[in-house]
């Protein structure tokens, strides 16, 4: 285990490997493949597992000859070769399930390795793009197993150097995602959102700021920016994940759907609220007394519901409005009979849904927006700028749907946002909301965004 180690035998290994899979014949050469990465998994597990209670320098597990031997085969069984060129969805396959295998939550020792494999360039982009949906479903999942990892970690914010490597790894990871792969984070937004504990807003506005290459984003400065006639506004995003996973799970989605076909019966929402704290321990999140995943899957199905009335007419062709139905019943409760870390994390959940322009971004908008015009309560008032302006403060990029969002509440004058208690309370917060308000408005004077989703002008203004 010196730094003088000789990898001879490692890069033989995987020689024969490499030779066996793409010239033995009368044989299965994926079933082959994936028969040696199990095996090569579960004896590094057996490795690792037998020395982990031993202190360094004394027999500490070593990771490099595992990282040589994957290395040398992914490299090798990834470029061009007329033997392997109709399988090679099915070898990528084969090394996803072997990583999944050794995620870091199962091999901690060997997590530097396995974040190195993950984001190899002879792996994660051959992968993403591939055509297959599947592909992209299977490096979602190691992307979560290693944000998994992380998270009671990053909860706490007390990050030990080599967690604080890890953390600015995965942050890499991710800006290469978002410069190269926008779609993927798209896609998964909802998967990642779960695992990601709500201190991380850098991290969260990483994933959130993607949107798909094809799309335009207007700039959110621009003067009497009407958001609800872009022609983007009207479409749905593309979700790649179970939303309704998490809500069968607690025996959820039944009486949800019930509700919100017949607002009955007229007790659930409060039951909802229960079932909320209710959540079992495993599912908590850093401690919480609430099920985060269980509020995010809620709250977007619920929004998806939501805007699913309002594309749907009734008999005599007038469309449901915004305010007055099931699903802003649910809204409401939540935000009103939560205490303030439940009503933080629906909050949160609201404002994860602020991304590219689409009609998510837009009806979720409206919601936040409508939450802080019709609530009495002061201090709903705060948490829903406080939600807002914790995602501005921090290093860029931003969700280009939390800009447009903040920009509305503080220049739109149905808010009176620079009237509220909170803004003026001390000095120090008087001129943090100042900073970010010049940073976020338009030079001109006259300019402002306007935005509506059938809700009554006299409580949006116009």
């Amino acid at each position: 285990q010196s730094s003088g180690l000789s990898y001879t035998t490692i890069d033989a290994l995987a020689k024969l490997v490499v030779f066996l899979v793409k010239f033995l014949d009368n044989t299965n050469k994926i079933a082959l493949l994936s028969a040696f990465l199990q095996v090569a998994a579960h004896v590094l597990i057996r490795d690792h597992d037998s020395k982990k209670n031993y202190k360094p320098p004394m027999n500490e597990f070593n990771q490099k000859p595992y990282l040589r031997l994957f290395t040398n085969l992914l490299y090798d069984l990834n470029t061009p070769d007329p033997s392997l060129d109709s399988s090679n969805i099915e070898v990528l396959n084969a090394f996803t399930h072997a990583f999944h295998t050794l995620r870091p939550s199962r091999v901690p020792a060997f997590a530097f390795a396995w974040m190195e494999l993950i984001s190899h360039r002879m792996f994660m982009p051959k992968l993403l793009i591939s055509k297959p949906h599947r592909c992209s479903v299977m490096f979602k999942t190691l992307v979560v197993d290693q944000l998994t990892f992380l998270q009671p970690y990053l909860q706490n914010a007390e990050l030990l150097d080599q967690v604080r490597l890890l953390y600015k790894g995965t942050l890499r990871i991710l800006l290469v995602l978002l410069h190269d792969f926008p779609e993927f984070l798209c896609e998964f937004h909802f998967s990642f959102c779960d695992v990601i504990p709500t201190t991380c807003i850098q991290m969260r506005n990483l994933i959130l700021s993607a949107f798909p290459r094809n799309v335009r984003l207007p700039d959110p400065l621009t003067p009497n920016l009407k958001v609800d006639l872009l022609p983007e506004i009207t479409h749905p995003p593309r979700i790649g994940c179970d939303v309704k996973e998490a809500l069968v799970r607690h025996s959820v989605l039944q009486p949800l759907k019930q509700y919100l076909a017949s607002r009955q019966p007229t007790s659930f929402p409060e039951k909802l609220c229960e079932k909320l704290r209710g959540a079992p321990v495993d599912a908590k999140m850093g401690g919480a007394k609430y099920d985060v995943p269980l509020i995010n899957s809620l709250v977007l199905h619920v929004g998806m519901q939501g805007i699913a009335k309002l594309q749907v007419k009734n008999d005599e062709g007038i469309a449901s409005q915004f305010q007055d139905n099931a699903c802003m019943d649910i809204f409401e409760h939540l935000v009103a009979k939560l205490d303030p870390e439940g009503r933080y994390y629906v909050l949160n959940a609201i404002a994860n849904q602020l991304r590219y322009p689409n009609n998510h971004t837009h009806y979720f908008s409206c919601v936040l927006l409508y939450l802080f015009l019709q609530s009495d309560d002061m201090f709903v008032k705060e948490q829903v700028t406080r939600v807002l302006l914790e995602r501005l403060i921090v290093h860029q990029p931003h969700p280009w749907g939390l800009l447009i969002t903040f920009i509305e509440l503080i220049k739109n004058p149905q808010y009176e946002f620079g009237r509220q208690p909170f803004t003026n309370c001390a000095p120090e917060i008087a001129r943090l909301f100042d900073s970010v308000a010049r940073s976020c408005m338009p030079t001109k004077e006259d300019g402002q965004v306007h935005m509506t989703y059938g809700i009554d002008k006299d409580k949006l203004g116009r």
